[in-house]
């Protein structure tokens, strides 16, 4: 799907890529030898591939068709129900970004809305924004230090009614004031704040989210206010499309492309839709999606290395899973390696289970902290169960405990590809040798997140979250519920421990003490089963040949205004 994290910090819809296999399966090659056209790693960070074009080379007009995997309901990127992937990343086009992200997961400054941006104290930490004077909003107002101060107002946390999906960074704002004019803004944090780059990003309008009814409501079915080259120009509920469209008051470059149509697909649907030319492009990471989509005439395969994590989110709130004991259970009767093993099975490189929450294995800092929590181990999870209360009643039969079955409703999206349900299926028959029965529940794809992961309706659920390049942006998925804030923390886990460290690193500017701060708090993390790391997702993409500047761009933004159609 497109962008999200880092295009925003978000939890993206699953789109997994298992295969239905045993737990145990070798990769390689059916006959168990190693396979001569498997390369020996993945795509290193800062690969990918987008067919670079100059703009000469790019025609002026043309429409490019993307598929979407469910209706957006909230807009608004910061409401706690405004973090699906595909809402974020088309508010994204159509909102001031100040900062961009290159293939390396650099920020660059956006020279169209920024003519600077740059610490100017460090006792305290202040720094100060100068907005390009021609930037405008859609109502014709210029951006200004208001949106600056609306929007940290907002999301710091203090007014409860505003329902935030994230406070971090905006909380360790002491004030955001006017500059030399109403186009410099001056904010000043309580103490060092390392990822200042990925605040504001995007800028909202001011008049649009100013009280919590506006907030909440303002943006619900539409974007209320835009201010970027790009446009909504309709919302058609029934055809399940959006169309953004250039904006003729830009001021900046003239995209190349006439018109973007994003349609609400499910992911078992895509496919089909490529091959008979409704969208553009679309994922190839299943085995026999890759067979069809690569054997598709004018089709190029592009890969890419983006922040992609597929994980199991444990429900601690609710259920047998309020007890640590259950949830370290769970955890080692999942056999991680099993499940990875059979998602690769067939890709062009291998792919290991993933060992950190926060660092991706192609990035400066990585180290496996999952440890004991990290390994399979049934007869381990056996005894935890035992302390637990929970009496085994011998193979293939459910647990008890006063009276009541050991079961989990492990929540699925019925719009997810089949790999979705072949790993539930896995997840299911291994926690069954522990005696824990799952339900495997589906539930309609527009109500996936909204209805059932934001509100805490599951024990287990999972999703992916992608392009959290600034650390930060993971803060909220480990905070600590606060009355109905949940912020990203869907399973309700975390300690003061967790959060303190968290605090400490997002202070600390220096890298390496950074990265460290983190690594402890991913120990801490894994001990209490938050949630179960699997793999790093690859980027594997099927893309219309000639449509230039656009794929797997792997840790970078997509640049809206330079892709288009080869002359």
């Amino acid at each position: 799907m497109p962008g999200t994290f880092g295009r925003s910090a978000t939890a993206g819809a699953v789109a997994l890529a298992a295969v239905l296999a045993v737990a145990g399966c070798s990769s390689g090659s059916s006959d168990g030898k190693p396979d001569p056209k498997r390369s020996s790693a993945a795509p290193a960070a800062g690969s990918q591939e987008i067919d670079p074009q100059p703009a000469a080379n790019v025609r002026q007009g043309g429409t490019v068709k993307m598929a979407i995997q469910q209706w957006v309901s909230q807009w608004n990127f910061y409401q706690v129900d405004g973090t699906q992937g595909d809402g974020q990343s088309i508010v994204q086009q159509v909102e001031p970004s100040l900062f961009t992200f290159d293939a390396h997961g650099n920020s660059v400054l956006d020279k169209d809305f920024l003519v600077s941006a740059q610490v100017t104290s460090t006792s305290p930490q202040v720094v100060t924004y100068r907005l390009n004077p021609k930037a405008r909003w859609s109502d014709g107002r210029q951006l200004s230090w208001q949106d600056f101060a609306t929007q940290w107002k907002a999301l710091n946390g203090t007014d409860d009614r505003f329902l935030v999906a994230d406070t971090s960074g905006y909380d360790q704002i002491a004030s955001v004031t006017r500059g030399a004019g109403d186009q410099e803004a001056r904010v000043t944090f309580r103490t060092p704040y390392a990822d200042w780059q990925r605040l504001f990003r995007p800028l909202l309008p001011a008049p649009s989210i100013a009280t919590p009814d506006l907030f909440n409501k303002g943006w619900l079915t539409k974007v209320p206010i835009t201010g970027n080259s790009w446009k909504i120009s309709s919302y058609d509920r029934t055809a399940q499309t959006v169309t953004t469209v250039p904006d003729p008051n830009w001021w900046g470059a003239k995209p190349k492309l006439d018109a973007i149509i994003y349609r609400s697909l499910d992911a078992s649907a895509q496919t089909d839709a490529y091959l008979n030319k409704e969208i553009d492009y679309a994922s190839a990471i299943l085995p026999e999606d890759y067979k069809r989509l690569s054997g598709s005439p004018g089709t190029d395969i592009r890969h890419g290395a983006r922040w992609d994590e597929v994980h199991i989110t444990l429900n601690g709130a609710r259920g047998p899973l309020q007890d640590l004991r259950v949830r370290q259970a769970v955890d080692l009767a999942i056999d991680r390696k099993g499940l990875v093993e059979a998602f690769s099975k067939d890709l062009p490189f291998p792919v290991r289970p993933l060992g950190n929450h926060f660092f991706m294995p192609n990035q400066q800092g990585y180290q496996d902290n999952s440890g004991h929590w990290g390994t399979y181990d049934l007869a381990g999870a056996k005894q935890l169960l035992d302390q637990a209360g929970w009496k085994d009643n011998g193979a293939g039969k459910a647990r008890t405990k006063d009276g009541r079955q050991l079961t989990l409703d492990y929540v699925l999206s019925a719009g997810s590809s089949s790999s979705a349900t072949d790993q539930a299926q896995l997840v299911q028959a291994q926690l069954a040798q522990a005696g824990v029965v799952v339900h495997i529940r589906q539930v309609p794809a527009n109500d996936y997140f909204e209805k059932y992961v934001d509100t805490g309706g599951f024990d287990l659920v999972s999703f992916r979250n992608v392009d959290a390049i600034f650390h930060t942006l993971l803060y909220s998925t480990f905070q600590a519920p606060k009355g109905q804030q949940v912020y990203g923390n869907y399973g309700r886990v975390t300690t003061p421990q967790i959060q303190q460290l968290l605090d400490q690193a997002a202070r600390t500017t220096d890298q390496a003490a950074s990265d460290a701060l983190y690594n402890r708090a991913d120990t801490q993390i894994w001990q209490q089963v938050h949630s179960i790391e699997l793999y790093q997702r690859p980027q594997i993409l099927a893309v219309r040949k000639g449509l230039a500047n656009f794929g797997a761009s792997g840790l970078a933004d997509w640049n809206y205004n330079t892709m288009g159609w080869t002359k």
